[in-house]
């Protein structure tokens, strides 16, 4: 058995939500802004909710997840990241974005410093904090023996460990460095090459029959 930590479907996996997204009520003139950064499709979502203008503005995507999520709704995507970590993220962009006005819908609590880079680099950012990751509070079945467990965030890290002790017999994806710098660190992991579930998917059928 293959683990997602969330509530999000993929192929060839199953689903044990130990994170949960609140979207939260918050006000913006988007008549005030050239472009959009977008580094999850919980921001999509998030503005989406208040404001369906966002559609017309240019659109800077931290990666496929995200670009996909903006396709979905009609969108053109002005650029997607080369790289899916913030702070790289930010360096790609900061030359594009340089003398517009820019709006970043983002977490309540980040990881990266893609926010502090923009800004230092000149850019006139104005962020708004759209959305919150959290532990789900309900009862949750123990994965399976001999599962992969997909861990997609440093969110995922924490909540999962708040819930279950780590089964030995079990494998552990993880999406990306910046990830599994919140490892425990007596429990062995293997990183995907590319910052994509369905990635981290394919790697965990490797890691399943081998």
């Amino acid at each position: 058995m293959i683990y997602i930590l969330s509530e999000k479907k993929f192929n060839g996996a199953s689903n044990l939500p130990v994170i949960k997204i609140n979207f939260l009520e918050f006000e913006v003139d988007l008549s005030n802004f050239d472009a959009l950064v977008f580094t999850s499709k919980n921001g999509v979502e998030a503005i989406e909710r208040v404001d369906k203008r966002w559609r017309d503005k240019e659109i800077y995507s931290i990666g496929s997840g995200t670009t996909k999520a903006i396709k979905n709704k009609g969108v053109k995507v002005a650029y997607t990241a080369k790289s899916s970590y913030g702070d790289n993220f930010a360096e790609e962009i900061k030359e594009k974005l340089y003398g517009k006005r820019v709006l970043f819908p983002r977490a309540k609590v980040v990881t990266s410093h893609l926010n502090t880079i923009l800004k230092n680099a000149g850019i006139d950012l104005r962020e708004v904090i759209a959305y919150e990751t959290v532990c789900n509070p309900e009862e949750l079945s123990k994965p399976q023996k001999g599962s992969v467990i997909i861990f997609s965030s440093p969110s995922t890290v924490k909540c999962f460990f708040k819930k279950f002790i780590w089964d030995e017999s079990c494998k552990a994806v993880v999406i990306g460095e910046k990830t599994a710098s919140f490892m425990p660190k007596d429990i062995k992991y293997t990183v995907s090459n590319k910052q994509t579930i369905p990635d981290c998917i394919e790697l965990g059928l490797i890691l399943l029959y081998n």
